[in-house]
């Protein structure tokens, strides 16, 4: 991203909905669709799950990944906004796929 450009969400939201769209992704895939290094999307997850966003599930060598829907985002102005308000009002503009997988 060049200087100047910016985005409304964080890494963070964007690691979030990256594992809402695809729950089996590896951590390689998310670093580079949200154009971030592996390290620091592994940082993030690690947060994530540590908070209570997300759920890790060992499936063989690999993990999955689901969205507490129910939990609040964090911030006073958006608090009464549920991870599941958030990721239903990002699948409205997505493309052809639509609504992001129910977790």
């Amino acid at each position: 991203m060049s200087q100047g450009e910016w985005t409304f969400l964080s890494n963070y939201g964007h690691v979030l909905v990256s594992l809402a769209r695809d729950p089996d992704a590896r951590m390689r895939d998310v670093s580079e669709a949200v154009g971030i290094t592996e390290r620091a999307v592994q940082q993030i997850v690690r947060e994530l799950v540590g908070q209570g966003y997300l759920r890790k599930t060992k499936v063989g060598r690999r993990n999955s990944y689901e969205v507490v829907r129910a939990a609040h985002l964090r911030h006073e102005l958006e608090s009464q906004v549920t991870l599941d308000d958030f990721l239903e009002l990002l699948a409205k503009g997505a493309a052809p796929a639509g609504r992001l997988p129910q977790s």
